[in-house]
């Protein structure tokens, strides 16, 4: 008979006893399950608290401070072991646990914003502005990301390396922007950055499940199962879940980067073209900026007589965009001397 308390030494005795310390680590289990949630709670209502008024105030600092302080981590992490190991409680535990803390935070946002009396979107905030947009990019920066974050969890003797993990792999910030971004009138601004939420779970779940493919750890699932056919057919669906999870993020964030693409062309055009057009005049180019509907608005100062406009429009038919996209608005600029009269801007200076 079998001594229960002997320790383990089947072939993947070394994995199965970091496993009980990786359990420890990300799993809302055990006798302190309940302080566990309130730790939990109680940081992610403080770091979106952070997070929000960072974005409100624009300040890069204040926001990785709430990056740091964050522990949606910790259900993301706790999904992809138990998908790894067959816990089927723990992982439907974990990705409720996931789904509510996203939620608190994106009504944190909203409650920010409400306070706050200007409209936080992407044309008046950089934090904002910064996270609306994500490109493929950003899934690759997460997909390396997670697998630092997973190498981590594995490795005790690397555990100092999850503060700059969660520094890299961006999830409270972008929530609270989906909050704040639907409270100031910008859905679609809003759904940006849950899709750059979303790419960052996508690449934990993902690449963490090819790490611990990689040291062993899907093999536990197996050598302890009874029935390891079906242990191996449920190893096997949840790899392929997470991959086609990863494919799925990729979609839209190769639209988004084609069309980042795309618009940052048009505007070097557009630059291009009227800066010909005003060159030896007394005009010159403020801004160019894109509006609704992938419309470009130009704005020109300087002193009269306006230059020929038609050539820009011209120029814009023959590299293959859309005219009727681009208007150019021209503002006379006037300075004042000392005597208070009236001088072209031009001449001022």
């Amino acid at each position: 008979m079998t001594d229960a308390s002997a320790p383990r030494t089947t072939k993947w005795g070394a994995a199965l006893n970091s496993v009980d310390y990786m359990r420890e680590a990300v799993f809302f289990d055990g006798p302190s399950k309940r302080a566990q949630y309130t730790r939990f709670w109680l940081l992610l209502t403080l770091a979106s608290a952070i997070a929000a008024a960072g974005v409100v105030a624009n300040s890069t600092a204040t926001v990785i401070g709430a990056m740091i302080v964050a522990p949606l981590m910790r259900p993301i992490q706790g999904t992809m072991l138990a998908a790894v190991l067959g816990d089927r409680a723990n992982l439907r535990r974990s990705i409720l646990t996931m789904i509510a803390g996203a939620c608190g935070s994106i009504a944190v946002g909203v409650i920010v914003g409400l306070l706050v009396v200007q409209s936080i979107t992407a044309q008046t905030n950089d934090q904002v502005a910064s996270r609306v947009s994500p490109g493929l990019i950003d899934l690759f920066a997460a997909l390396a990301t997670g697998v630092v974050g997973s190498i981590a969890l594995l490795r005790s003797d690397i555990s100092d390396t999850l503060p700059g993990v969660a520094i890299a792999i961006s999830l409270v910030p972008p929530l609270c922007v989906v909050g704040l971004t639907l409270e100031s009138g910008e859905p679609g601004q809003a759904f940006g950055a849950l899709l750059l939420f979303l790419t960052n779970v996508a690449a934990i779940l993902g690449s963490g499940a090819v790490v611990m493919a990689i040291y062993g750890f899907s093999r536990v699932r197996i050598e302890e199962a009874e029935d390891k056919e079906a242990a191996r057919k449920q190893r096997a669906t949840a790899y392929v879940t997470m991959a086609a999870l990863v494919a799925i993020i990729a979609v839209p964030l190769a639209y988004s980067t084609v069309h980042a693409i795309q618009t940052r062309s048009a505007l070097g055009r557009i630059t291009t073209y009227v800066e010909e057009a005003t060159a030896g005049t007394a005009w010159d180019l403020v801004s160019i900026s894109q509006q609704e509907n992938d419309t470009f608005h130009v704005i020109v100062k300087g002193e009269p007589p306006i230059p020929d406009i038609g050539v820009v429009y011209d120029r814009l038919s023959e590299s293959g965009l859309d005219p009727s996209k681009v208007t150019v608005e021209f503002v006379p600029a006037y300075s004042f001397d000392s005597t208070h009269t009236a001088v072209p801007d031009a001449v001022a200076h």
